[in-house]
Parts: structure tokens; C-alpha cells; sequence
């Protein structure tokens, strides 16, 4: 459970933000930077809730991140709204890419050592093993642990936590189908603002974090994720943590703008989101896909940027919005990270580095992370 200061400290900086974002004039060049708020408080949709209940929900959630993100300046939308389903979709293709090198990458580390990262994390075999997955999407990677996990044990349980009720419910038709034996305990929910709240297990939890996603947060609020998660482990438990590693901005800005246009449509989904589902009349032909690197925050950006001056609506959220022509929605951050980087973020929160796994190239790295 976290205390009364932890969670006044996620609404700090998961409802504010503490991101910055590079302003740029006509020209290109770089005019400095100013605060952006990225994350937005929003309201859990449930374990259980019906559809139409976490429709409604949704909805809410939505309605507010567009009356604080697209009225400020900069402005600025959740990286969470990407993923309803056509979105989860796209991500899915973004994935086999060949610009997009993490999800390949991170693939064949698992192939390669999840024997070894399974025995370093579950000592005594005796015992059960829980693995817990924060945005498990579709799970595909996850299988090749969970097949480690079941060479060492006959009791596995797999707890995968996503908020997009589609994925989650690919991800578990895909274990079950591959690995009947596996016991599995979904969980929609929005694990940002809304921190994990795990069952007491009598046995290991393998927490599994991979697929880069602790790169879409800032400092403060990947200390703060993990700190939620580390309160809701075990002496003995484990991390698994997935980072993209600092490279050649080439081949950074590649993979999050292919030329196939999968990322930029992904990115442009969330416009035609707001129209389906907000009845916002967003021409998305009138905005383009943007990527930058920023060198300063070591971080990928993505943006909508605005390719003439036009009025927006939004009528479910009240709004009338007006773009001039270059002006941009920010709509993601992905940092990339060190190796000292990985280990004081680990060791802040409390855990402690017992492994680490790399490609060839030093891309990617699978960080396992225990508790004392």
C-alpha cells in the first residue's frame, strides 16, 4: 500500500508532469525549453467493471487529459490514449519493423538467457512463482519466460496488468493457448495513477517491467513507479527491468519514424481517438508525425505538429481550439539510458542489481533487480 506522502507525490508529478519540451521556431532551431505536463490522474477502470462501465470510464479519463493538455502551453496528451484498440493494433506492427530494433532485441535476450534470469530470480524451486507484468500488452515475449519458468516449477501463476481490456485479453488468450498450465490473473488497470495493489503471494514474484516502457516516464516519475511496485513485493522478490540504451541518433530517430508510416500513423491515432470517441472534428490529414532527439534530456520526442493554422472542436470536452501552423501536441517521451543510469534509478527506489543481460551491440539491456 503506499503511504498518504507517496501518493500526494504521484499526483505531484503523474497529474503535473516534470518533463520539459523543446520549442522550436520557424526556422527549426532550438529556442530553449519550458515545462510540459504529460501525465494526468485518471480514474482506474477495473478488474472487473463491465464494458459500458469502463467505456464511461474511459471516456472520463479522456475528457479530462484533453481540457488540461490541449489547453496548456505547450501543448501536450498522455502517451496512455494511445492505446485503445486500433492503437494497440499499430503498436503491435510498430514492433516487427525493421527500424524498430527494441522489441527484437529484447526477444532474443529473453531466448538466450531466460533460463538464467528465471534461476537467478526464483532461488528455492520449491516454492511457487508469480510472475506480475506492468503493461503486458499482448504478452508475446512474456512466453519465453513463463516456458523458463515452468522447467522449474509445476505451480506458475502470470498476473498481467494493462489498460487496454483488448490486449489484455489477447495477451491471455495467447498464454493460455501456448501454455495451458500457466494459472493467470488479468488486471485492467491503469498502473500510473493507479499503483499496483497485489495479492499476498506464499512464494517468488518476478515483476516483470520490459519492452522499454519505463523510458515513456521522466526521473521522478520512473522513481515513482517503481517505488509503488518495490512496496508491493517481498523479501526475496525480484524486477525485471527492459532499457533502451543510448546510440547514434540515427538509428534512434529510425525507430520511431519508419518509412512505412506505422509509427506515424500510431502517433496520429490519437487524434482520430478524440473523434471517435469525444466527437472532436480533427482533420488528421492537417497534422504531421514529428520526431526529435533531445541530447540534453537524452530522450526521443514524439509530436503532432500542425501544418496550417485551423480550428479543432471538441464537443464531448467543451473545447474550441485553435493551431497556428507549427504548432505541436507533445505526445511522448522516450528516454534512453546507461548503465550507471539503470543502477541509480534501481538502487533509489531499493532494489539491488543481482544481474544484467545485453545484446551484442549493447543496445538493450534486461536489468534483474532484487529486494534484501
Amino acid at each position: 500500500m503506499e503511504s498518504s506522502q507517496e501518493h500526494t507525490l504521484a499526483q505531484t508529478f503523474l497529474s503535473t508532469g516534470n518533463q520539459m519540451a523543446v520549442l522550436r521556431d520557424s526556422l527549426g532551431t532550438l529556442k530553449g525549453f519550458v515545462k510540459m505536463a504529460t501525465y494526468v490522474q485518471t480514474v482506474d477502470i477495473g478488474h472487473f467493471a463491465p464494458a459500458d462501465e469502463r467505456e464511461a470510464l474511459t471516456r472520463e479519463a479522456l475528457t479530462r487529459e484533453v481540457q488540461r493538455g490541449l489547453i496548456a502551453r505547450p501543448r501536450s496528451l498522455s502517451p496512455w490514449m494511445f492505446y485503445d484498440a486500433e492503437g494497440s493494433r499499430l503498436f503491435e506492427r510498430i514492433t516487427t519493423l525493421p527500424e524498430y530494433y527494441p522489441t527484437r532485441t529484447e526477444r532474443a535476450i529473453l531466448a538466450g538467457y531466460a533460463d538464467a534470469i528465471i534461476a537467478a530470480a526464483h532461488g528455492d524451486r520449491s516454492l511457487p512463482l508469480r510472475l506480475v507484468e506492468l503493461g503486458a500488452g499482448t504478452a508475446s515475449k512474456t512466453c519465453i519466460l513463463l516456458e523458463a519458468a515452468l522447467r522449474v516449477s509445476d505451480d506458475v501463476a502470470y498476473v498481467p496488468v494493462d489498460v487496454c481490456p483488448d490486449a489484455l485479453e489477447l495477451a491471455c488468450q495467447n498464454v493460455a493457448c501456448a501454455l495451458p498450465e500457466v494459472r493467470m490473473q488479468p488486471i485492467v488497470r491503469n498502473y500510473v495513477t493507479h499503483p499496483l495493489q497485489l495479492d499476498l503471494f506464499d512464494g517468488t514474484t518476478l515483476a516483470l517491467y520490459i519492452g522499454t516502457s519505463i523510458g515513456n516516464f521522466s526521473p521522478e516519475e520512473a522513481q515513482l513507479i517503481l517505488r509503488n511496485l518495490c512496496s508491493q513485493l517481498q523479501t526475496g522478490d525480484a524486477l525485471l527491468l527492459g532499457t533502451d540504451m543510448v546510440k547514434d541518433r540515427r538509428t534512434l530517430l529510425a525507430a520511431y519514424d519508419d518509412n512505412d508510416g506505422i509509427t506515424g500513423a500510431f502517433n496520429l491515432n490519437i487524434l482520430h481517438r478524440l473523434n471517435r470517441e469525444l466527437g472532436a472534428n480533427f482533420d488528421a490529414a492537417c497534422f504531421r508525425h514529428r520526431v526529435l532527439w533531445n541530447s540534453i534530456e537524452c530522450r526521443i520526442e514524439m509530436h503532432l505538429e500542425s501544418t496550417q493554422e485551423q480550428d479543432v472542436s471538441i464537443d464531448d470536452a467543451d473545447l474550441d481550439l485553435h493551431f497556428m501552423p507549427r504548432e505541436t501536441i507533445h505526445t511522448e517521451n522516450s528516454y534512453k539510458f546507461t548503465d550507471q543510469g539503470i543502477r541509480r534509478l534501481l538502487t533509489q527506489v531499493g532494489f539491488e542489481v543481482r544481474g544484467t543481460w545485453k545484446d551484442s551491440r549493447g543496445w538493450y539491456t534486461l536489468t534483474l533487480a532484487c529486494l534484501g
